[in-house]
């Protein structure tokens, strides 16, 4: 089974910069074993929402609209960590920050909360 670790989650004020971590324990990348790890958020209220998203073998990102030039995923195979750099925070970007595995990135599979096999247990991020 794979474990996924958020890290890195706090309060902020607007225009600052946060960076999260996704540890993935049990789930280690080689040639031929990509995935995709996404970043998904939540807001009290409202849906799980797909921020960002990575294929951890060819290092394709993708993201949302909302966060695209202010947000980067990045991913770390020695330490089996994928990490979210989040500049220029907004009140809105505020919510509980999950991470998610899934096999595949591609076709928007990497903001679909229900194609997402293992989940992380979230960290939460406020901006005011």
């Amino acid at each position: 089974d794979v474990q996924l670790v958020e890290s890195g989650g706090g309060s902020v004020q607007v225009g600052g910069s946060l960076r999260l971590s996704c540890a993935h324990i049990g789930y280690t990348y080689t040639s031929g074993n990509s995935v995709c790890i996404s970043w998904f958020r939540q807001a009290p209220g409202k849906e799980r929402e797909g921020v960002a998203g990575i294929v951890t073998g060819g290092g394709t990102q993708y993201y949302a609209d909302s966060v695209d030039g202010r947000f980067t995923i990045s991913r770390d195979h020695a330490e089996n960590t994928v990490y979210l750099q989040m500049n220029d925070l907004r009140p809105d970007d505020t919510g509980t920050y999950y991470c998610a595995l899934g096999r595949q990135c591609r076709g928007g599979g990497w903001s679909s909360s229900s194609t997402r096999e293992y989940w992380g247990q979230g960290t939460q991020v406020t901006v005011s």
